[in-house]
């Protein structure tokens, strides 16, 4: 029940709302109840006493209200006065019976609306808190380290920051009216049990333990084959990645009837969950209904007992009431069962929510960043080592001592494996170094706030990244209030220019999802006409030529040689022809620097560089 209650956390920043949502629900409430206490009685008066009791109820006098009970006294004292004091008992008592049914129909008119007015509150909470945990959803994937995401199948967090948010709108938020109105109601309801009859309530009140324990075993069932299924759901999700993915690769080697055999393995494993959880969603409400009405059999039964051989404190108009009142819970009751189970239900899904939320953010802003803006001297990685997972004895890079100085182009070579591409990652902070330090200027990265840190940076990375979006946004991506004329600059310098003009809508030609719509070298020179555009004092090209022909990759070599002559480079590069012009080139071999010196020093020393050399020029 703690954590039922627990998703009133979802709540906060709207308790305003909320605050309406339960003062409308308690009118609505009263105006129920007021419906039933005021109309049972004074049918019973009209025609079950007689005139007879008419008298008597008129003899006694005008009572005082002080109490729901009186006030029916009260209403029953003014109906028997204004119908004995007629001359046409029959037509008072019609009149009577009018004023008793318009009565009923204000009574149910403003308990409609009241209770509109409270589902009007809660629109804003349900609609907002989905957009708030969305939106901490998504900020918080793009807050998360590189290293994270090694970890987890990406089809598993697009499913969390879907389905599962979905399921918490569907599960949990709608059951927030619930238990906002429903514990209303029960207690309103209740408080006139106990007055018509403490005796029978006592009963009532002994027996929810048993109901309350019964429907809490399959709640409990259910929250746990729905975390099974939500967990499978992203499995799923995460096929369908893959298979869009590869589709080239899956029909290369006729491998359809393979991946679709894992996919309908796994999918009917969803599926043989998802019967078991549908099961147990269904047998809630009907168990919930069955067990109430059983207790209410046993108090019609005892209830009648009371009437027939009891000493008269239960009249039968009011045990009548009572049970009309009873019958009126069944229906909270068993709304307030099946908010249970939902949330039950969205508590798996908040968790797996959680687990993402709650993940440690190991690359984050320094509690009192210093100040950078650019670096004047030098990049100097000092004695750095590197593993992706704590503790594991493979290190990616091991004992690293590199400076860079401001201005110099620095390559790093060596075979697929070596750690190049870690080695530059660490720069920009999408790692952290597991041992030694990385400074700029003599300080440490870690001491600036990663925004400064990478607006110092441009990267063309080997896998171009596009969006799906037009060629001038992909362009202008990360740059403010770019010009056209800007984007354009930036296009010629990457040799795109060109091959851009003649498409249909030029720069504003949609290129599809990861750039489809293009060629491999097109869409390279696109994001090195980024990273141009961006203009900044270092630049990091991770294989920035590698899916270029020979004639574009001589065009956009020569743009990036004039680029970085008043830029510090640091170039990734396995065509070693690229990279002959720079200052010093750094050979990697499993982690470690074993070469490193300019392209005429190194092929003096008859090394791994030499050998790497001649492999290319004589191939």
């Amino acid at each position: 029940m703690k954590k039922f209650f627990g998703v009133l956390k979802y709540v906060d920043g709207y308790w305003r709302n909320a605050g309406f949502n339960i003062f409308f629900n308690i009118l609505s409430v009263i105006f129920n109840l007021l419906s039933l206490l005021t109309i049972m009685p004074l049918l019973d008066l009209l025609f079950q006493g007689g005139d007879a009791r008419l008298q008597q109820v008129a003899a006694g006098g005008m009572p005082e209200v002080t109490s729901p009970k009186s006030l029916v006294a009260r209403v029953n004292y003014e109906l028997a006065e204004y119908i004995t004091k007629s001359a046409d008992t029959a037509g008072a008592k019609m009149q009577a019976l009018i004023y008793i049914c318009i009565a009923a129909v204000i009574f149910i008119l403003f308990k409609s609306l009241f209770r509109y007015l409270a589902m009007y509150s809660l629109a804003t909470i349900r609609n907002g808190v989905v957009r708030d945990l969305r939106n901490k959803m998504y900020d918080k994937a793009l807050r998360l380290p590189l290293s994270y995401y090694s970890n987890e199948r990406k089809g598993d967090l697009i499913s969390r920051m879907t389905a599962d948010v979905q399921e918490i709108e569907w599960s949990i938020m709608s059951s927030l009216e619930m238990i906002f109105r429903e514990p209303v109601t029960i207690i309103g309801f209740l408080i006139y049990l106990i007055w018509a009859s403490p005796e029978l309530t006592l009963f009532v009140l002994a027996a929810t333990p048993v109901v309350g324990g019964l429907l809490a075993i399959v709640a409990k069932s259910l929250r746990k084959t729905s975390h099974k299924a939500k967990a499978k759901l992203g499995l799923l999700l995460s096929l369908m990645e893959e298979m869009l993915g590869g589709l080239r690769i899956i029909k290369g080697f006729n491998a359809g009837k393979k991946v679709s055999g894992r996919f309908r393995t796994e999918n009917e494993e969803y599926t043989r969950i998802m019967v078991r959880n549908y099961r147990r969603i269904d047998l809630a409400s009907p168990l919930s209904e069955f067990l109430i009405v059983c207790v209410m059999t046993v108090i019609m039964y005892y209830g009648g007992r009371l009437v027939l051989y009891g000493d008269g404190t239960l009249p039968a108009a009011q045990f009548f009431g009572y049970v009309v009142v009873f019958s009126q819970l069944i229906t909270p009751v068993r709304q307030f069962s099946q908010a249970y189970n939902n949330v039950q239900k969205g508590l798996a899904s908040a968790d797996r929510i959680n687990a993402v939320l709650d993940a440690e953010e190991t690359i984050s802003d320094p509690p009192q960043p210093a100040s950078l803006h650019t670096f004047e001297t030098a990049i100097e990685y000092r004695n750095v080592s590197f593993a992706y997972t704590r503790g594991d004895e493979g290190y990616a890079l091991r004992n690293i001592d590199l400076t860079v100085h401001k201005g110099k182009t620095i390559a790093l070579v060596g075979q697929s494996g070596s750690g190049k591409t870690t080695l530059a990652d660490l720069l920009p902070r999408f790692y952290d170094v597991t041992d030694g330090e990385v400074l700029i200027d003599g300080q440490n990265i870690r001491n600036f706030r990663l925004h400064d840190l990478r607006a110092l940076m441009g990267i063309v990375s080997q896998e171009s990244i596009l969006f799906n979006d037009t060629v001038y946004n992909n362009i202008a991506f990360g740059v403010e209030n770019a010009t056209q004329e800007e984007v354009e600059a930036a296009a010629r310098v990457a040799n795109a220019h060109d091959f851009i003009t003649a498409m249909p809508n030029g720069y504003q030609t949609n290129i599809g999802d990861r750039g489809s719509k293009m060629s491999g070298g097109q869409r390279q020179r696109i994001a090195i006409a980024r990273a141009v555009l961006k203009n900044p004092p270092l630049l990091i090209l991770d294989e920035a030529t590698s899916a270029l022909d020979t004639s574009s990759e001589r065009l956009v070599q020569d743009a990036l040689n004039n680029l970085m002559r008043n830029r510090t480079s640091l170039i990734i590069a396995h065509r070693l022809s690229t990279i002959q012009h720079a200052d010093e080139i750094i050979v990697l071999q499993q982690g470690k620097i074993i070469e490193r010196g300019s392209h005429q020093q190194l092929l003096g020393q008859n090394g791994a560089y030499k050998k790497l050399y001649d492999m290319q020029v004589f191939v």
